[in-house]
């Protein structure tokens, strides 16, 4: 299946890489993101690598109307959704007190409002048009609680049940349904953690690994994938363990984002 993919979150990171081997694949592309400059730069490459069309839509999704406003741009370029990759987010970490809470209330927007919000507008046409794909991209983070990540592991929670039970619900009417939970990956999504990322000593994945990854469980209408070998035990084997056993040992893993050195950006990070 060919035709428009639409990536949220495509200045950078996994969702670039997802515009990338998307219009490999013969998508035309319509990249979402805050950063004008960044997203022109990846739209020319696209048209000059592929021969694809690459639309421009800058908009925050942190914004309550963002998801009307994106598909009001949509109706107005006459462009049409195939392929929807919920991929912008970003994550707070540190003592919960101390994070400000208008900053996790954007975290909140930006990770499950506007993915469902999209979902909701574009899901409808590709079901009258008997094909389509959703693509929402989780966390490990969202297999079991972790504190110093609350927010966020929380939120990706969400994106994990929401996935599953759309890709359910939609199994037999044309669309397709997948969640994408990779671990720690090569993106600007730890560069305002300072040392933070280290002091959690976590294996890093890619963005090229993550993409290849998840665009094969989605042909395989997997309903959700993890990708790298590593990620497996902790995706599938510690969320058995009592609930309250598992916070515990994550606390012990997490606590270290505290007591690493605080970076004046923190406690934000960006995907």
């Amino acid at each position: 299946m060919t035709g428009t993919a639409l990536v949220t979150g495509a200045s950078s990171g996994i969702g670039a890489e997802f515009a990338r081997q998307l219009a490999g694949r013969g998508h035309d592309v319509v990249l979402v993101a805050r950063s004008a400059a960044s997203l022109e730069r990846l739209a020319g490459e696209l048209r000059q690598a592929y021969g694809v069309r690459a639309e421009v839509l800058v908009q925050d999704l942190a914004e309550p109307d963002a998801a009307s406003a994106i598909a009001g741009e949509l109706a107005a370029r006459g462009l049409t959704v195939d392929v929807l990759v919920n991929n912008a987010g970003f994550g707070t970490a540190g003592r919960f007190e101390e994070i400000q809470a208008d900053r996790e209330r954007d975290e909140l927007m930006v990770n499950v409002v506007a993915p469902v919000g999209l979902t909701h507008a574009l899901v409808p046409g590709m079901l009258a048009r008997g094909h389509g794909a959703v693509v929402n991209v989780g966390s490990t983070a969202g297999f079991q609680p972790s504190p110093f990540f609350t927010t966020y592991s929380a939120s990706k929670a969400f994106v994990l049940n929401f996935s599953l039970a759309l890709w359910s619900e939609l199994r037999g009417r044309g669309v397709r349904v997948l969640a994408v939970t990779p671990g720690p990956v090569e993106t600007p999504f730890f560069e305002v953690m300072g040392t933070r990322e280290a002091a959690i000593g976590a294996r890093m994945s890619t963005p090229e690994r993550v993409v290849r990854s998840a665009l094969r469980a989605l042909d395989r209408d997997r309903g959700y994938v993890v990708p790298g070998f590593g990620n497996i035990g902790l995706a599938h084997l510690m969320p058995r363990r009592p609930r309250k056993l598992v916070a515990l040992i994550g606390r012990m893993v997490t606590r270290k984002v505290v007591a690493a050195p605080v970076t004046p950006a923190s406690p934000a990070v960006a995907r």
